[in-house]
């Protein structure tokens, strides 16, 4: 009796999801609870399990299409695994061999054909284009794990068989040499592909947000040499105790909670006709991640500690890199932080994290002349932007709101004091 692998629930307020990755092709072996297929939402990718041992006989969602709760992914035979077991044959024998006799397109049975072996493992986005061009997988060399045929070997193939073959006798030709606007190949070639599901999202909820929201950005700029001075007085002991590097952005985080207490309307939000006001700081803090920007958020960080801060922040950075990020510790953030400098930036007006009324952007740190008691030093100097919603937080209270950051991080000890 065979086994449907169907598309899980999805997370609340997501419809559908996009097929971006099998792992398996029809006709693998497959175990229990081993990843089969990734699926991308709007937010997260979630990883789809075998529900049990057995043949991968039918893949019916290719990469690329768009699914919905309870849709069949694929079609598993346990019992093809049972008699594998029994009789000690491998997956490429006998019952699997007809099960990716039954499942493989004409591509692959034609390179089983002429190879005499088994026919090789192509994910549906390769074997499609092979079916396309009526090529056969055998002839094509495989880069990718285990030899296996990725799409851009055969992209690679089809390229190479488009240059004429020389005359018998003739020497190549040497390639004219390429123009100065041309690429290496000589060739000015572009390339077309869809938006991830992420990032489709992200860009049409950015614009819903320039277009309902009244953005306004203030700026201020904040010495950093207090903190600075504090990391490398402790930033070993801290380490060596809590096993967390002592980064900025726990700094930014509690300065943060400490301006969100004192102007509610910062870390409110409208709807309707109404303004939300949160009694706790969820502070989401923008992480950039292979699948585009993802904005994990840490819940009560006015009850966290410096230390449980940075270790929630390093815990969610890596899950975000690794594709490992769920819904809910993307969801439910009320004030967002984002971190520009890491990557060279020296301004910048970030746009709103909808529905969220304000957002602080950070810089790099550059170490410029600053004026103090009347003398001229160096400081380590970092501009701060704060865009907020003028709908629901008026010019006075986001200055306000900036230069209390900038007290708190020019004088750590008022963290600690909450003065």
């Amino acid at each position: 009796m065979t086994i449907e692998v169907k598309v899980p629930q999805l997370p609340e307020s997501v419809a559908e999801a996009t097929v971006v990755n099998w792992h398996k092709a029809a006709g693998d072996a497959v175990k229990r609870d081993e990843n089969l297929v990734d699926l991308e939402t709007e937010k997260v990718v979630l990883e789809v399990p075998a529900p049990k041992d057995g043949i991968l006989t039918e893949i019916r969602k290719n990469d690329g299409d768009t699914v919905e709760a309870d849709e069949v992914l694929a079609v598993i035979d346990p019992d093809a695994s049972a008699v594998q077991a029994k009789s000690g044959t491998q997956p490429q024998e006998k019952d699997a061999t007809q099960a990716q006799e039954r499942a493989a397109p004409k591509s692959e049975e034609k390179a089983a054909k002429t190879s005499g072996g088994p026919p090789p493992q192509t994910s549906p986005a390769v074997r499609k284009l092979l079916d396309e061009h009526d090529l056969d997988a055998s002839d094509i060399q495989g880069t990718g794990k285990a030899g296996r045929v990725v799409k851009e070997d055969v992209l690679k193939y089809l390229e190479q068989q488009k240059q004429p073959e020389p005359a018998a006798g003739e020497a190549p030709k040497a390639p004219p040499p390429p123009s100065p606007a041309a690429g290496a190949s000589g060739e000015r070639s572009e390339r077309r592909e869809p938006m991830s599901r992420l990032r489709a999202t992200v860009a049409s909820r950015l614009k819903d947000a320039q277009n309902t929201a009244a953005m306004l950005t203030t700026f201020n700029d904040v010495n950093l040499q207090e903190v600075m001075d504090l990391r490398a007085r402790y930033k070993e002991k801290f380490e060596e105790k809590h096993g967390a590097r002592l980064g900025m952005m726990s700094f930014f985080a509690k300065a943060s909670v400490e301006g969100l207490k004192r102007f509610p309307a910062v870390n409110a939000y409208i709807e309707g006709g109404d303004i939300v006001y949160h009694d706790y700081q969820d502070i989401g803090i923008a992480v950039a991640s292979p699948r585009g920007l993802v904005v994990p958020v840490v819940r009560d960080t006015d009850r966290k500690s410096l230390a449980e801060i940075e270790l929630e922040i390093a815990e969610l950075g890596k899950k975000a890199r690794d594709g490992k990020i769920t819904m809910e510790e993307l969801t439910g953030g009320t004030f967002t932080i984002t971190n520009g400098g890491v990557f060279g930036s020296m301004l910048s007006t970030p746009i709103l994290n909808p529905p969220q009324s304000a957002i602080l952007g950070m810089h790099r740190i550059e170490k410029r002349p600053v004026a103090e008691n009347d003398q001229v030093v160096i400081r380590p100097m970092m501009y701060l932007a704060l865009t907020y919603d003028h709908r629901i937080v008026d010019g006075a209270e986001a200055v306000r709101f900036l230069v209390t950051i900038k007290e708190m991080l020019e004088d750590p000890a008022r963290l600690l004091l909450q003065i």
